[in-house]
């Protein structure tokens, strides 16, 4: 079981980027699925999920209207689209699964995690 996160970069605020995140060695059909993203000095936290069922959907406020969640199950792939980056959305970003439904926004409810990719907004 594995997850593999990338499209990370540099760009300048008011830019976007797209993360994808493949699965490996198992489906994500059942599964509930976020990004979360952690910044230096910070505590990670929860950008986005969502459930198992396509909704309900969670954003981070800062977030909310920018950034987009969604899944392929064909591909195994999960995506979250940022637009209108903001220097403070710069972070590492993880994406995670869980077996729950619609898991609260922690990390300790997720049960796979991707090793991270990098997002930096300059201004």
């Amino acid at each position: 079981v594995q997850l593999q996160a990338s499209g990370g970069g540099m760009v300048q605020s008011g830019g976007s980027l797209r993360l994808a995140c493949a699965a490996s060695g198992f489906t994500l059909d059942g599964y509930a699925i976020a990004w979360f993203r952690q910044a230096p000095g910070k505590e990670r936290e929860g950008v986005s999920c969502i459930s198992n069922e396509e909704t309900p959907r969670y954003y981070l406020d800062s977030t909310k209207g920018r950034f987009t969640i969604s899944r392929d199950e064909a591909k195994k792939t999960i995506f979250l689209q940022m637009d209108n980056l903001k220097p403070d959305d710069t972070a590492v970003y993880y994406c995670a699964v869980s077996r729950r439904t619609f898991p609260p926004n922690s990390a300790a409810y997720y049960d796979y995690w991707g090793r991270g990719t990098l997002v930096t907004v300059s201004s």
